[in-house]
């Protein structure tokens, strides 16, 4: 028997026959999804038609409602005996370049990196 036909007659039990293909019609239905676009602490707020919403398409946009300048302003101000203070913003990694506050002119100062706010206790 030739190689060919050897091969051609292997060929033909091993190999799996190929599988009928069958037509299926996709119908389109229309949606009729209107996004939920909460405002952000920025005040943002997308427009309806773009292209942007479509990550949030059959899910809802999730915007914390704990915006972090509503949480510095619970922490109250911490009154100081010095007339210079340094912040840190609580040290380490977490926290961010040591600056140096005046506190000579009256009422609260506040930390530019972290909010956090310091005044001069007058009663020493």
């Amino acid at each position: 028997m030739s190689r060919l036909k050897l091969l051609s007659l292997y060929s033909k039990q091993i190999l799996p026959k190929p599988l009928p293909v069958f037509c299926v019609n996709s119908i389109r239905h229309e949606s009729n999804w209107i996004p939920d676009d909460p405002v952000t602490h920025t005040g943002q707020k997308w427009d309806c038609n773009d292209y942007r919403l479509v990550r949030f398409v059959d899910k809802t946009k999730y915007v914390n409602p704990n915006f972090a300048i509503n949480l510095i302003d619970e922490i109250p101000p911490q009154a100081c005996n010095e007339r210079v203070v340094c912040c840190n913003g609580g040290g380490g990694p977490l926290g961010h370049p040591k600056v140096y506050i005046n506190l000579d002119k009256p009422g609260n100062h506040i930390c530019g990196y972290c909010g956090l706010r310091f005044y001069l206790d007058q009663c020493h």
